[in-house]
Formats: C-alpha cells, structure tokens, sequence
C-alpha cells in the first residue's frame, strides 16, 4: 500500500465550507498522513528535518490548498522553498525524491470556464500550476494532474459531498498505486473515467 503525505495549506480553513468537506473525507484515512501547516508553523518556522524525515517516509505527496492569486498561500510555497533544498532534493547529489509522486489538490472560487485562454483569467489553472509542476520534476517527482474543485462559491451541499466523496476515492486508488497508465492527457485528475462518474 502506497503511504500518503496531504501537506495542507489554507490560512483560513475555518472559513472554508469546500476544504472542510474534503478534508473531513480524508484526514483520517489509514495510510494517509494529514498535516495542516498552518496549524503546525504559525510562524512559518518550519522545521526542515522534520519535514524531510515526512517526505522519506512516504510515496505520494499532496499540496492541497486554495487557489491564492493564480498559486499557492504563502506557508506551502514557504515549506517548498526550504525544504526542498539542493543536494537533497535535486542537484547533482539530489535524489532524495526520486520516483515519488506529487499532485495538487486545490480549490477555486472562479469555474472552469473562467480558466482559460476565452476567460478572463486568460490561462487555465494546469498552466498556472507549471511552477510546481516543474519544481516536482527537478526533483525527479513524477507530477499527476492536479484534483481541483471549481467554482466553490455557487456548489450545492450536493455537489460539495460530490466532490468530497471523489475526493476520498482518489486517495483510496492512490494508495493501491493508481495510476497505471498515463494520465498526463487529463487536464485534471477529476477527469479520469472512475473519478468523472462521481464529479
């Protein structure tokens, strides 16, 4: 069974109705490790070894946060800067991460339709996700399409515990090595024939 690490970052999880649902689904889950970073590093003094010792112990890595202007919150770009350091995640004597995998789970306020070259963001989120996405290949990570759920603030509860039970399933296929085949065609891993019957 593959170990998971959800590296959440949502400075105001309170006032989140969509990330409370996910993560409700998935927190507690066997062989998932859940760690809310800004529960642990109010002062974002995060403690590097630590955090790598996570990192070495697990097989797939998961950034969950919000869509915070076209990126991530600060905390988890915070943890990527420091953690992933050279000669231990990428360089020369860099391998620590090698063959992992790495994905983002987020959630927006704006739809799909907004979230492209017709819509008034003018790019679509897997092209602004391309900084991470390149980061986790540096490491030698391999990166999965992000999970993402649109349009938040017009979900019904209906739609909301849609999204949160394909949440909870994705982690479920994860753990027994999903994918096996290419998923790089999917724009999101919401797409993916199992997971799009239930989104």
């Amino acid at each position: 069974m593959q170990k998971i690490l959800i590296l959440f970052a949502h400075p105001k999880y309170e006032q989140s109705r969509t990330n409370k649902s996910l993560v409700e689904k998935v927190r507690d889950l066997e062989g998932v490790t859940f760690r809310d970073l800004y529960e642990i590093y109010p002062d974002f003094n995060i403690n590097v070894l630590y955090e790598k010792e996570l990192l070495n112990a697990h097989d797939i890595i998961i950034w969950h946060h919000p869509f915070y202007w076209y990126s991530c919150p600060p905390l988890l770009k915070q943890w990527i800067d420091v953690v992933l350091e050279f000669g231990w995640a990428y360089g020369p004597s860099g391998n620590a991460l090698t063959g992992k995998k790495v994905m983002n789970v987020l959630t927006a306020g704006g739809s799909k339709e907004v979230y492209c070259s017709e819509g008034y963001n003018n790019y679509s989120i897997r092209e602004f996700l391309r900084p991470m996405e390149q980061t986790a290949r540096l490491c030698g990570m391999t990166y999965l399409p992000p999970f993402a759920v649109m349009g938040t603030h017009k979900l019904s509860d209906e739609e909301l515990q849609v999204h949160a039970n394909s949440y909870s399933q994705l982690i479920q296929m994860l753990k027994e090595d999903f994918p096996k085949e290419n998923i790089s065609q999917y724009h999101f891993v919401n797409d993916v024939p199992p997971l799009k019957a239930n989104s």
